[in-house]
């Protein structure tokens, strides 16, 4: 139906390359496998800055060697106000003529899941491997009319425009979280005379710190698509949600078992142990976790809402603590010492009350941003419809 609206991506963009050699821009970008710029975890001690590139708002940013690591193609376009810098070894590009081929358009044309697919196949079957900037030239797009593009990219930006404004609402309903908490068990006590009835403590008084375990990849029937949920530290650093209902994969009863691990009850906290350290979430049901995992199932009496801040509230402490000489983790021998202030039961139970009703509130708006995910997936995949 559209055979005559595909085009030759490489006659609609040409590559730019603006270096920083004023040094006038100094926030430094990496390219996220969610094709996003993301915080670059590079040491930049003594490097020199100005042969970085610069990308501009309206520019693209393309990692041509991802694709054979991991099967995706990190193409972003910069969509704020501002220029950032990127390592002078990715390409960067714009489109030739922004009433023929909308960059947005673009941006979410190389976002599809079907784009993955068709770069990794051209990876695979390259002379020289890879997919490089002849093999995103020579890549066939839809580019309807301009009118088209717009209305299409309106629709796309109008559901992300939601999920961006529920994210700030998460924020500020977290911010208030973590102002209860520190009015009730920090600004207003006596850290050297504490409440009657409250002790200095360690984690291990908060509840039982359970180590999460893998069980064999090579038995077929301990792994199952409706089973029960199991978790990585991977699914946490993608979901990035408060409560934890699904993941990756999920494995049978037979499964947890051999892996001599505990099926978690839900209100379990997570944390991750092991590099990214102090990644953390909520058990919205009964789970399993991987080895990367170290959590807390919380004592009745404590609740899991004011073991979840206190834990929070270490984290970095404990990351930063816990560096390997090969790998960052910590173990749960050492999580159980970091001091902790315990609380009777009546101070932990107002806590909840008062912030039980917030986390439900961030629970159903972290649904909405899921389901508003999947409506986005759904408008990239109609693109080529």
């Amino acid at each position: 139906m559209f055979r005559d609206q595909y085009k030759r991506l490489g006659d609609y963009i040409h590559q730019v390359d603006v270096r920083n050699r004023d040094l006038a821009v100094h926030d430094l970008k990496g390219l996220s496998m969610t094709k996003e710029f993301r915080e670059s975890t590079s040491n930049i001690v003594g490097v020199d800055l100005s042969k970085y590139k610069v990308v501009n708002p309206g520019v693209f940013a393309f990692d041509t060697m991802s694709v054979i690591r991991v099967h995706k193609v990190p193409i972003i376009l910069n969509t704020g106000n501002v220029p950032v810098i990127i390592s002078p070894a990715y390409i960067t590009f714009v489109s030739n003529d922004e009433n023929v081929l909308d960059s947005n358009y673009l941006r979410m044309w190389v976002r599809r899941q079907e784009f993955d697919r068709y770069a990794d196949f051209k990876s695979d079957a390259a002379v020289r491997g890879g997919y490089g900037w002849d093999e995103l030239c020579d890549t066939l797009i839809r580019i309807p009319t301009i009118e088209e593009q717009r209305r299409i990219v309106a629709e796309y930006q109008a559901v992300e425009k939601r999920i961006d404004s529920n994210k700030v609402l998460i924020a500020s309903l977290h911010d208030t979280a973590w102002a209860v908490y520190k009015e009730m068990f920090i600004s207003s006590i006596n850290l050297s005379d504490l409440p009657q009835g409250w002790y200095y403590g360690t984690l291990a008084d908060l509840g039982d710190i359970i180590s999460g375990a893998t069980p064999s990849t090579e038995v077929p029937e301990y792994w199952q698509e409706d089973g029960i949920v199991w978790l990585s530290p991977a699914d946490l650093s993608r979901e990035g949600t408060l409560f934890m209902r699904r993941g990756a994969k999920s494995i049978s009863d037979k499964g947890y078992k051999s892996a001599s691990t505990r099926l978690l009850p839900k209100g379990t906290v997570l944390f991750s142990s092991r590099a990214p350290i102090g990644l953390m979430s909520i058990a919205a049901v009964d789970l399993c976790t991987n080895q990367g995992f170290k959590s807390i199932v919380p004592r009745k009496e404590i609740g899991t809402e004011y073991t979840y801040y206190v834990l929070a509230s270490l984290r970095d402490r404990i990351a930063n603590e816990n560096t390997g000489a090969t790998f960052a983790e910590v173990s749960g021998s050492s999580l159980k010492l970091y001091e902790a202030i315990i609380p009777t039961e009546d101070a932990t139970r107002r806590f909840s009350e008062l912030v039980a009703p917030i986390h439900r509130y961030i629970d159903s708006i972290e649904c909405e941003n899921k389901v508003l995910k999947d409506m986005l997936g759904l408008l990239l995949s109609k693109l080529s419809e």
